[in-house]
């Protein structure tokens, strides 16, 4: 009895830290999976707004003039983002009595089909 208790005590411990250390991986995986996204964001959005655009990429000029037009298209993402959030947020979400009576009549006309 004492070996099968030490035994399962022992197990529990190794899964334990198997289950830690998979963890830590996982973070790390998870982290690797944002930078990542996070640079593919940046190349992609970059390429399509600095279509439209002359940009010259060689001179501080040039770098200063693309960070320019680049963060005020993040402050134009970010303002519209927060403008659609907040009239998400103030539209009347409940239930229309109508439409509740128009799925209601719907379900008893399929109901009668079924039976």
């Amino acid at each position: 009895m004492v070996v099968g208790v030490t035994l399962f005590i022992t197990a529990v411990l190794i899964i334990a830290i198997w289950v830690v250390i998979e963890v830590k991986r996982l973070k790390h995986k998870m982290f690797a999976i944002l930078l990542i996204g996070l640079i593919l964001f940046s190349y992609l959005s970059a390429a399509i707004i600095f279509r439209g655009h002359e940009v010259d990429l060689k001179t501080p000029t040039g770098l200063f003039g693309a960070g320019k037009i680049y963060f005020a298209w993040v402050v134009s993402v970010s303002s519209n983002f927060m403008k659609l959030s907040a009239n998400a947020i103030k539209m009347d979400w409940g239930t229309d009595p109508e439409a509740e009576d128009s799925i209601d009549k719907g379900v008893e006309k399929v109901s009668g089909y079924l039976k």
